[in-house]
């Protein structure tokens, strides 16, 4: 096979980004607006989230930052803002996100479990978000590792993280894929000495990928087959 290990993303990797966090944000900037338009699209613009069309902006820090970086971002557009306080707010509440899986998860980490890949996660979101969504789509247990910007390791587009998990599964990074959506997943797998597989669920373009991957697939379900053709 051409790997012995498959490091994913989570947002915009196992779960479409859009279906997921498009609707998430919406809810949450209603929440801190109430009726109040003015402040709903400021907090919007702060997002880089077009609340007309209910999408992020493909170049919105959001999409591959980490929740701190979401924290930051809203609180620029309300007064007197506790960024420590809105931090854990939006981690609360990014952990209760309503979750649209890129391929049905459990069949589909069984039969890469099944090859004898050791399997791992890592996510700019916070690792307590990150376990919440995988528990509830019902998948943590599949996973050998699973980590987010806090824990400890760092964050995307730094390579620590993902070499933490090649360390703690004893494999050569080089026979380890990184699989993400965003420049800042691709990046560091090439930083870490990794193989790189770009997926098209989340906001940015294949032209976009191209460049910093090995593979780009439409979505995850593309990969058992590209382990197997080694």
């Amino acid at each position: 096979m051409r790997v012995d290990g498959l490091l994913f993303d989570k947002d915009g990797t196992l779960f479409d980004f859009g279906a997921t966090w498009n609707t998430w944000a919406a809810h949450m900037i209603r929440s801190h607006a109430g009726e109040d338009d003015a402040l709903a699209y400021k907090i919007a613009d702060e997002m880089d989230y077009d609340l007309d069309a209910g999408t992020f902006l493909p170049h919105s820090l959001i999409i591959a930052g980490t929740n701190r970086d979401a924290a930051e971002a809203v609180a620029r557009a309300l007064p007197d803002a506790d960024v420590e306080a809105l931090e854990n707010q939006l981690m609360l509440a990014a952990s209760r996100a309503p979750l649209v899986p890129a391929v049905p998860l459990a069949p589909y980490l069984d039969g890469l479990a099944k090859k004898g890949l050791r399997l791992g996660v890592m996510t700019n979101d916070t690792e307590y978000a990150a376990r919440a969504h995988l528990n509830s789509a019902g998948v943590a247990e599949k996973f050998d590792f699973i980590a987010g910007f806090d824990s400890g390791y760092g964050a995307k587009p730094d390579p620590d993280p993902l070499l933490a998990f090649a360390d703690q599964m004893k494999l050569s990074p080089k026979r380890v894929a990184m699989v993400g959506d965003s420049t800042h997943d691709l990046v560091a797998g090439r930083a870490a000495g990794m193989q790189t597989i770009a997926v098209l669920t989340g906001m940015a373009t294949a032209e976009e990928l191209l460049p910093f991957a090995d593979a780009v697939f439409a979505n995850i379900g593309h990969i058992t087959d590209w382990v197997s053709a080694g």
